[in-house]
């Protein structure tokens, strides 16, 4: 049985959407128990009985706009729904967690409660994102590190290449370094260094620098980046992908043939469309780097984004993904 650990409180439409959205799961996976911390109060309207769901009570939680998170934040805020739904992870209750509560303190209280493998420098946000070849595909940092070093970097592409390989089956997965050009020494002094020994790594399929206008439409199945750039692209991409949408739902209704077009031979077409753009159809980002699966959820996760977060936390505990990560790490630093 795989167990999962859910932050019933965590995010925008919480805790409706969380525990809609962590139902779902347990109703199509039968392998998997899902702890829900949170306010049994609030959360009461849209529980269900069920034997491989628990809830565990606190009407404490993080703000989403919190701020100053700090290492007495494990302390003080001991018994908010995200750092119990940690503590689950650490004691050996659960085998991963979901949350979509505030990423810095998701991403702190992690760090130092579930810990970093050592086989890596740095943790970093990873989510994954839609890509017109059809692949998965990861970009990172997506803002775990507003500065990061090429030797960060580089670590962040082994892992994000062991985890397509060895989990998602793309044999050779193509990394590309977000720059505003393809020439090697465009950029700044990190994303120069970082080309340079990206392309000479024995271990990570390089395809060179890569520029925004291309990050939908390359071959690249990573995208790397320090985190204040890849969340402007990630951000960037969301906004267009729901533009783009509005702008075609303006055009339909523009007139009768439109809407009878879309209605009779469109449909299909324009819901694929809308899924491949689609945020919600990935799960949520992986905080990589650390030594048990920890799912950071979109803070606006509905209840099917929040289905795919946790048949993402599922996935990568079926396929062992972290001793994976860590054996590959492992013998390239001996």
């Amino acid at each position: 049985m795989i167990r999962i650990a859910v932050d019933g409180m965590g995010g925008d439409n919480a805790p409706k959407e969380i525990v809609l959205g962590s139902i779902e799961a347990i109703k199509k996976f039968d392998n998997v128990h899902i702890t829900i911390f949170g306010d049994k109060e609030k959360m009461a309207p849209y529980l269900i009985e069920h034997e491989r769901l628990t809830v565990v009570h606190t009407d404490k939680y993080f703000d989403m706009g919190v701020h100053d998170i700090g290492r007495d934040t494990l302390r003080k805020d001991k018994d908010t729904s995200m750092i119990m739904s940690l503590d689950y992870v650490k004691e050996g209750h659960a085998d991963a967690i979901v949350s979509a509560g505030p990423t810095q303190a998701l991403i702190f209280s992690s760090f130092f409660t579930i810990k970093p493998m050592k086989e890596m420098r740095r943790v970093a946000i990873a989510p994954f994102i839609p890509a017109i070849h059809g692949e998965p595909t990861i970009l990172l940092d997506a803002g775990g590190n507003v500065e990061a070093k090429s030797e960060h970097l580089v670590d962040f592409a082994v892992f994000a290449s062991v985890v397509l390989k060895e989990v998602y089956g793309v044999q050779k997965p193509m990394v590309g370094l977000i720059n505003i050009g393809t020439e090697e020494s465009k950029g700044r002094p990190l994303d120069v260094e970082a080309y340079e020994m990206l392309k000479s790594h024995p271990n990570i399929n390089f395809y060179g620098n890569l520029e925004p206008k291309e990050i939908l439409d390359s071959k690249c199945h990573v995208l790397l980046s320090d985190g204040f750039t890849a969340n402007i692209v990630m951000k960037t991409m969301e906004g267009t992908a729901k533009a783009l949408g509005n702008v075609l739902k303006r055009e339909i209704k523009k007139g009768f043939f439109s809407k009878l077009a879309a209605g009779l031979f469109l449909r299909k077409a324009l819901t694929n469309f809308k899924k491949s753009l689609s945020a919600d159809e990935v799960g949520g980002a992986m905080i990589a780097g650390l030594q048990k699966p920890v799912i950071k959820a979109h803070g606006s996760s509905n209840a099917y984004a929040f289905y795919h977060a946790i048949r993402q936390a599922k996935t990568m505990v079926e396929k062992d993904v972290i001793n994976q990560v860590k054996e590959v790490l492992g013998s390239e630093n001996k």
